[in-house]
């Protein structure tokens, strides 16, 4: 079995909560009509269940799906989805679409798994959406592609900002910044809810670290976003405080607390 480290975005790393700064309802998305909520949930936020969300919405066209349980494919983002409240038959779902051993990674619920689920992670986060992001397009910001995959790989086994698979790209854009023709920075789109889309895999080479690459790409791939008429959104590990304050001088701002949990499937692996 993988190590928890090998699949959790370091955002996701279990970390104690924030705590003295109450959670605010986010603005309409920048230029955009209200926010919908997503097919089943009426009512709901598209952020308070972002993955489930993005799975019935605009990444439909990547979810698999067994009842109530929806994921991504295995090489495109470890998530699933499941319902607010799940219940001994969505755990069974959940079994069934994964297989024994495999590892499942949850956000924006909280339920407790069947005793025999072994626990890998349990822990906290912050989501942070955009009130006053200086977007702006970036010359020297290139958009990313399958050709580029293997870079894009490489890159992020060397500064590690959370899982990067062969087809994560698919989920949205991606924008880098290259030097003597070397990837050295990049930066995309992750989940898609209705209205909003995701920051993520934020990495800089340590070569150029301190060049401000990382904040210009944040604010490239957040131009595009807005372009769309929808709103930037982020997540960040709760105790990560330095992260926290960079992405709040750049313009976003806390919407909620959140919990990621990470569980495995009981039994011996299949494959």
């Amino acid at each position: 079995m993988p190590a928890p480290d090998a699949l959790i975005p370091d955002a996701l790393i279990p970390d104690p909560p924030l705590s003295g700064r109450p959670a605010a309802d986010p603005p309409h998305p920048q230029g955009g009509s209200p926010e919908r909520p997503p097919a089943g949930r009426a009512g709901a936020h598209p952020l308070d269940n972002a993955v489930r969300a993005a799975l019935l919405g605009p990444h439909a066209h990547l979810a698999q799906r067994q009842g109530e349980v929806v994921r991504y494919p295995p090489d495109v983002s470890p998530f699933i989805a499941l319902p607010d409240h799940p219940d001994a038959s969505v755990w069974r779902d959940v079994a069934t679409l994964l297989g024994p051993g495999a590892v499942a990674l949850v956000t924006g619920v909280r339920g407790t798994p069947p005793p025999d689920w072994e626990i890998l992670m349990d822990g906290a986060g912050v989501q942070l959406v955009d009130e006053g992001i200086a977007a702006a397009a970036d010359a020297e910001a290139v958009p990313l592609g399958y050709a580029d995959v293997p870079e894009m790989l490489d890159l992020v086994a060397r500064t590690q900002p959370g899982p990067f698979l062969p087809r994560t790209v698919e989920l949205g854009t991606y924008l880098g910044i290259r030097r003597g023709g070397r990837l050295v920075a990049m930066a995309g789109e992750r989940l898609h809810p209705p209205g909003w889309t995701e920051i993520s895999a934020v990495c800089t080479d340590r070569e150029h670290r301190g060049e401000g690459l990382a904040t210009r790409l944040v604010h490239a791939v957040a131009a595009g976003i807005r372009a769309r008429g929808e709103t930037p959104f982020l997540h960040a590990a709760a105790s990560n405080t330095d992260a926290i304050r960079l992405y709040e001088s750049l313009g976003f701002r806390l919407r909620r607390t959140t919990t990621f949990l990470a569980v495995v499937v009981p039994g011996a692996p299949t494959g």
